[in-house]
């Protein structure tokens, strides 16, 4: 059963309201708009390319249909996997974002900024340079562990004896990572040449070689992850009011943000063991959904996904199509977009001088 509130609410109450959602008009608005927003950028970016593709061919492929086999091979081989992993990738960064800025109630909160990506691209690299033959069996958990390791080394020092501090966790995040870059470029340097190239083209966030395997790991862990931050959106929501808010309002605050926390690794973690480093995208996404439609954490969430989904998918495709044959990665495009969003934030938190 369904209705329509008078403030623009949409409600939905299952028989016998053991389930009731009142969720907001504006959002499912735009929740829709960025679907077909996706499915619009996909298909051009399944049509663009060195070969070109029309838009009725493509349609035609992805029905089964074989118009010829080079057709077949370039959308089915190349750029559909492509497209996936920019989709899941974006979105994946994105959720990482949301959850850190709400573990850490600081709205500059970023995987990139704060060095988790940072940690999560040192074992990588690692393992690339100096154990080539583990790279593709053990590259996703590499990255997991180096990501929960500086999580847990920030989260540790930002400590202070009243709790958290914000500002606190994003200056020794940036420090430390700093710091890993340092050891991440040491390494790329006195590395073997074609192994510290394969590292450094991943380093700079392209998805130029991914495939099906790439897409199978991120669906499978994406799987796994999102609705575990759906789960406990409503404990995530009562953290924005504070801690003893959160408290009192039965909310288990300490299990709630070791979930966060995990979770924020982890989707970070994949993310970038899969496409290296996508910069800001977590920063962005979150404030983008947010100004785009206010709503509870649940439906934010998803939000964020479409929205760093939509972000990584079109900086790919700026990359492949405005300097061909050049390719940029996706990742220096989003970091492009993300340093004047970030110098942005960092001006309207200032506290202005009273008069």
């Amino acid at each position: 059963m369904t209705s329509m509130s008078p403030a623009r609410h949409w409600t939905v109450r299952s028989r016998g309201e053991l389930l009731a959602l009142r969720m907001p008009l504006r959002a499912l608005v735009v929740l829709a708009i960025l679907a077909l927003l996706l499915l619009a950028v996909s298909a051009i970016s399944l049509g663009t390319g060195t070969y070109g593709v029309a838009l009725d061919q493509v349609w035609e492929t992805l029905r089964g249909v074989t118009i010829s086999r080079a057709i077949d091979n370039v959308v089915w081989e190349f750029r559909f996997p492509r497209t996936l992993v920019a989709a899941l990738a974006g979105a994946m960064m994105a959720l990482s974002g949301a959850a850190l800025q709400n573990v850490t109630r600081n709205s500059l909160a970023d995987p990139s900024l704060v060095g988790v990506s940072q940690g999560a691209a040192l074992a990588v690299v690692t393992l690339t340079v100096l154990f080539p033959d583990l790279v593709m069996t053990w590259r996703p958990w590499a990255a997991f562990l180096g990501s929960i390791l500086v999580a847990l080394v920030i989260r540790g020092l930002s400590r202070t004896h009243n709790g958290g501090s914000a500002i606190r966790f994003i200056l020794m995040g940036i420090g430390l990572s700093a710091f890993i870059s340092s050891i991440t470029s040491a390494l790329l340097t006195y590395g073997e040449i074609d192994r510290a190239m394969s590292a450094l083209n991943w380093l700079a966030g392209s998805i130029n070689a991914a495939n099906w395997n790439d897409v199978c790991t991120l669906l499978i862990w994406g799987a796994v992850l999102l609705p575990m931050l759906l789960v406990i959106s409503r404990s995530m929501s009562a953290l924005r009011f504070g801690e003893a808010a959160a408290t009192g309002l039965g909310v288990r605050v300490a299990a709630v943000r070791n979930i966060e926390l995990a979770v924020a690794v982890g989707c970070a973690a994949i993310a970038t063991s899969v496409v290296g480093p996508l910069g800001f995208v977590g920063l962005i996404a979150p404030h983008s959904a947010r100004r785009l439609a206010p709503s509870g954490m649940g439906l934010h969430l998803l939000l964020v996904a479409l929205t760093g989904a939509l972000l990584v998918m079109v900086a790919d495709l700026i990359g492949r199509a405005a300097f061909a044959p050049i390719q940029l990665p996706a990742g220096v495009i989003t970091a492009l977009i993300g340093v004047p969003v970030f110098v942005i934030l960092l001006v309207r938190s200032r506290p202005s001088n009273p008069s």
